[in-house]
């Protein structure tokens, strides 16, 4: 009986880490399911991506009030983990305070610390809710989110908040117990957001006090665990993707197009067919139809994607009433590669289901309307670019299926035959300069 919660714990542990490295295994499938693309170039640039926009947050400090409360929150998870880590070791030795003889004053310190962040991060999903759920912020009111993804943002906000509660409450009952003398409690000094709660276990018998102060010892544990594997599940995903997904970003110029070489191959050969060599093979496809014929990058931008909505926000096209969500093109193909991968799960390879991404979850209304201006990845605050989803797609819809509106391929003809998006023979393009002499 003695270590019974040492073997209870490990137990939890054990599966609470193997759950969520199985899950993490299949994301990672899923997202190499992808083209091979090379973004290993600059790595002195990736890193600092990764520093100011994973880690520093830089493009959320565009609102700084709400990149100060997002960083509460984004500290309160990173930093409040190392006193996860003594909660771990606490469990697996059947020790309590693991650290404090170690760090004498400092230990307490380190906890005061913690515990202003807990109380900031309580707040701050407060405030958070309340815009969700009071306030009703547009983005967050989009029909994008209707179903599961509104439901998920209120289900992590009110997770966290139990959290830092639990955390909080440990302290408070651990304190009342050092007071009456507990076994195994050693003596800290106060601390200061939770010795505010001591009047609410004064009173109460030792035995209660131990069971509360346990109770939430578990409960807190058991919610980690718990979060850890509902993590890959929600958007909350990011968390952790933000920060590979930083650091691979296209170096590109903003704005810049990937050609295809294919397409600039065949147009080579056509007009110097003597340049093609003998056994050249047609290309196989042009853009994408599903999630295989994309990059692994895009596939990543959208298992990193936060559903924040400052993409969809900022589009023109969305703002004019059109289809066309950014946020929903990221959702929608993350949406088709976990459907693959429970395709995949199921039958051990890949079984053609009858559906591609095109089409099936993302609609040729929503790709025309598209404007290519670049707005959503500007405002992405962790790299994410919609539109290289967007125009691999349209090139497959245009160049695969010649669907396209009358009016474009009024443009590709005259392009094709005049070099130029107008109806005017070549030869006359330079007639008004002419006039005018």
């Amino acid at each position: 009986m003695q270590y019974l919660p040492q073997i209870g714990f490990l137990i939890l542990a054990a599966i609470g880490i193997g759950l969520f490295t199985k899950k993490a295994g299949e994301i990672k499938r899923n997202i190499f399911l992808g083209k091979d693309e090379d973004l290993n170039d600059q790595p002195a640039k990736r890193w600092k991506n990764l520093i100011l926009l994973a880690l520093g947050q830089k493009k959320m400090f565009k609102n700084p009030l709400v990149a100060i409360m997002h960083l509460i929150i984004y500290a309160g998870f990173i930093i409040i983990n190392i006193e996860v880590l003594e909660i771990v070791l606490d469990g697996i030795l059947g020790t309590h305070r693991l650290f404090l003889p170690y760090l004498g004053s400092f230990y307490s310190f380190l906890i005061n610390c913690f515990e202003l962040l807990a109380l900031g991060v309580i707040v701050v999903c407060v405030i958070f809710l309340a815009r969700r759920n009071i306030i009703r912020l547009k983005r967050f009111m989009s029909k994008d989110l209707n179903g599961w993804a509104r439901s998920d943002a209120n289900y992590i906000l009110f997770i966290e908040i139990i959290l830092m509660s639990l955390f909080l409450t440990m302290n408070a009952t651990d304190q009342v117990l050092q007071k009456l003398g507990a076994d195994h409690y050693n003596t800290t000094s106060s601390f200061i957001v939770s010795s505010e709660l001591i009047p609410i276990f004064n009173g109460m018998s030792m035995d209660a006090l131990v069971a509360i102060e346990r109770t939430a010892w578990w409960l807190h544990i058991i919610g980690i665990f718990a979060f850890l594997n509902y993590l890959p599940y929600s958007k909350h995903l990011h968390i952790m993707l933000a920060f590979p997904n930083a650091y691979f970003t296209r170096l590109d110029a903003p704005g810049k197009m990937k050609n295809m070489p294919a397409v600039q191959k065949e147009v080579l050969y056509a007009m110097q067919p003597e340049m093609a060599p003998a056994d050249a093979a047609p290309p196989a496809s042009f853009g994408a139809k599903d999630i295989f014929d994309l990059s692994w990058k895009n596939l990543l931008d959208a298992y990193s994607c936060t559903e924040c909505g400052r993409c969809t926000s900022a589009c023109p096209a969305n703002s004019t009433g059109k289809l066309l969500s950014p946020r929903k093109i990221m959702m929608a193909t993350r949406d088709r590669m976990e459907d693959v991968g429970k395709n995949i799960n199921t039958n051990k390879e890949f079984k053609a289901d009858g559906k591609s991404l095109l089409h099936d979850y993302i609609s040729v209304e929503e790709l025309r309307a598209c404007t290519t201006c670049n707005a959503c990845v500007e405002e992405c605050p962790v790299s994410i670019s919609p539109l290289d989803i967007i125009t691999e797609l349209r090139r497959s819809l245009i160049m695969e299926e010649s669907n396209a509106p009358q009016e474009w391929n009024g443009t590709f003809s005259n392009i094709e035959n005049n070099f130029a998006p107008w109806k005017f023979s070549p030869d006359d393009r330079d007639k008004w300069a002419q006039e005018m002499v």
